[in-house]
């Protein structure tokens, strides 16, 4: 027998994902309330499965490591996290295999919208993408979305003339899909989304209609010293918008990171880099297991020598 889990708003557009991927003869084991919406567990039978069969139990799995489960629980990482990520030969191999790393998308035409709760970094994180962007040679286009926040226009403005580019003021959903769609298609397009609640109906619809309507690509930008339970909520809310990146900030003066981890895999998000310091030029380091691993096992005096800057 198969299983597999679907997410959605409603029940109805859960069970027509389960009956969609695995027919209507598909078995709907457990529906319950998730976050951000609904989960379904259904099932399929596999063809020709024998009713009894012995299950071989292959090779024992290393017992976790109590090192790294020490430094998890350290780090405030989730309990029902920390079996599958120790349980390996190293931190590193059980983030590769539990956990989602991928570039960020900017290659020419794409739209990348950087959002998340109001504070978490977004207008900085957007200045110093576009910094590492001019100093390949490759010129973005930048997009001003918070119409919310005092100041917030002011502080990009101020990043995209230092570095020649042109801002453009969406303060509103309908003018910022205006935007997107005259954008350049020979560069990537950075949008700063306003601070959301990713608890908020009307929000996380907007958002999501946006994603849809424009395909654009979202990033999920939270501080690392988030608290790790908080981060899995945010980041599963997200994720049933349609975001699909996780961009951590402030990497560098935070404690205890549990929240990068807790979050990423929560939401399925894919990690690229994060944000390490406040300077637009080297504000960005690189994070794949090996980093991230180093990032968790190292003592907090230790890991500003880890940063590793994002460069071409």
């Amino acid at each position: 027998m198969r299983l597999r889990v679907f997410h959605a708003r409603t029940t109805a557009q859960a069970l027509a994902q389960a009956r969609a991927a695995l027919g209507e003869d598909a078995l709907i084991l457990t529906t319950r309330r998730a976050q951000g919406g609904v989960e379904v567990t259904a099932a399929v039978p596999v063809e020709d499965e024998p009713l009894e069969r012995v299950v071989p139990l292959g090779p024992r799995r290393a017992a976790p490591d109590r090192t790294i489960v020490a430094a998890l629980r350290a780090h405030g990482v989730p309990e029902s996290r920390i079996e599958a990520l120790a349980a390996n030969s190293s931190l590193a191999a059980g983030m590769a295999e539990t956990l989602g790393f991928a570039k960020l998308p900017l290659s020419p035409g794409t739209v990348l919208l950087l959002c998340g709760p109001p504070g978490a970094g977004k207008t900085l994180t957007v200045a110093k993408l576009a910094t590492r962007l001019r100093i390949e040679g490759t010129a973005p286009a930048v997009i001003a979305a918070d119409g919310r926040r005092a100041g917030a226009v002011d502080q990009l403005a101020a990043y995209t003339r230092l570095l020649g580019l042109n801002l453009v003021v969406a303060p509103d959903i309908p003018r910022l899909a205006k935007a997107i769609a005259r954008r350049p298609m020979e560069a990537p397009t950075l949008v700063d989304m306003a601070g959301i609640d990713p608890f908020c109906d009307q929000d996380g619809t907007e958002l999501a209609a946006l994603i849809e309507a424009v395909g654009a690509a979202a990033a999920l930008v939270l501080p690392a010293g988030t608290d790790a339970i908080e981060a899995e909520d945010i980041a599963a809310a997200m994720a049933a918008r349609g975001v699909r990146h996780l961009l951590p900030t402030r990497l560098d003066v935070a404690r205890r990171i549990g929240a990068v981890v807790a979050a990423a895999a929560a939401g399925d998000l894919a990690l690229a880099e994060a944000g390490t310091g406040p300077g637009a030029t080297d504000g960005l380091t690189t994070l794949d297991p090996a980093t991230l691993e180093a990032w968790l096992l190292a003592p907090p005096a230790a890991r500003r020598s880890l940063r590793k800057d994002v460069m071409a």
